[in-house]
């Protein structure tokens, strides 16, 4: 989250760890709630598994991704959650050249990152955790109750069980647009503390998001951002009326059916900078927006091209007609919608 501007500074007589100032200011990485991740660190710090929720976009890998760094160091020790993930990538696998050479050991056993996490006492992570079948998600179980995996193919002793060390924990995701995809039990449900994270509530914050992320974008790619504010705000305020389903003034909106999320915000804001720095010309790029957004909407269903539209007779003819020059341009541009 950051420290707000201030230089943070080791208590006198503390040592410095290697490579770390005495004085530090650090940059915020998560643009959210506070409290939310004061009680995901709880969580973690309570030993209880943590499982970060909500609508796709909504940063939930990247803040599993710093808080395992920061507990830890490594945000690596991570399993896809796909429909193919099996349990063996939750638990362990085998080197088969090494096994039929020398049977099965230590040495021929490969270790998951879970494993490698339990072994380290570090943090592993678990992507989109409905995805997997529920055979799959029920070895979690097992071993967020009992700490430990069972490696049946070694001999019988402390060798054939693999115990946490102190600190392991286990960050998984979950989509709440796929829900149906693999229910988890009420079984696993229990071993894990839910966090719904959700949209960024602040206009001024998402659009410095978004400012930050599309211009680094486009400079990485070697050109310079040419994308006006009043541009980005309106991007932004687009994707806020279509996600919520009313305007900031009040307005009722249908919403489409696919996800408004801050990161295709990001995404379209990045194409609108590009196209400014490889195609420049006459065109603002302003007039680049209606096109863009049509793409995001139409991504679930063809028929949301109608509710964007419904959009555009609604909030964004009221802001032209109450003198916005960016709504008033965008107004203008609704045959594009219609094309």
């Amino acid at each position: 989250m950051g420290s707000d501007g201030r230089a943070l500074r080791l208590p006198d007589g503390a040592a410095a760890p290697e490579g770390v100032p005495r004085r530090l200011v650090v940059e915020g990485k998560f643009v959210g709630d506070r409290a939310l991740v004061e009680r995901c660190v709880v969580t973690l710090a309570g030993e209880r598994g943590l499982l970060l929720v909500g609508e796709p976009g909504t940063a939930k890998s990247l803040l599993s991704e710093l808080l395992a760094a920061a507990v830890c160091g490594t945000s690596g020790l991570v399993v896809q959650g796909t429909a193919g993930t099996t349990e063996d990538q939750l638990k362990y696998g085998w080197n088969y050249a090494l096994l039929l050479a020398q049977g099965p050991s230590r040495q021929t056993l490969v270790p998951s990152p879970v494993l490698t996490a339990m072994g380290r006492g570090a943090i592993a992570r678990v992507e989109e955790v409905t995805r997997c079948l529920p055979e799959v998600q029920d070895s979690l179980v097992s071993l967020l109750s009992e700490r430990r995996i069972a490696i049946p193919e070694l001999a019988a002793g402390d060798d054939s069980l693999a115990h946490a060390a102190p600190g392991f924990n286990l960050i998984a995701t979950a989509n709440l647009r796929d829900k149906g995809v693999s229910e988890m039990s009420a079984a696993l449900k229990r071993r894990f503390n839910f966090e719904t994270v959700g949209p960024i509530g602040d206009l001024d914050a998402e659009t410095a998001l978004v400012r930050r992320q599309s211009r680094a974008a486009v400079e990485r790619a070697g050109a310079a951002f040419h994308v006006d504010d009043a541009v980005l705000e309106a991007l932004v305020t687009a994707f806020r009326d279509l996600r919520e389903g009313r305007s900031a003034e009040g307005w009722e909106i249908e919403r489409p059916s696919t996800v408004m999320s801050t990161a295709e915000a990001v995404s379209v804001a990045g194409a609108l900078g590009l196209a400014a720095a490889y195609f420049p010309g006459d065109r603002d790029v302003l007039g680049l927006l209606p096109g863009h957004l049509l793409g995001v909407v139409r991504k679930d269903d063809p028929a949301d091209a109608a509710r964007l539209l419904g959009y555009w007779d609604g909030p964004v003819r009221r802001r032209a007609e109450q003198g916005s020059p960016t709504w008033r341009t965008l107004w203008d541009l609704r045959a594009v919608l219609e094309a």
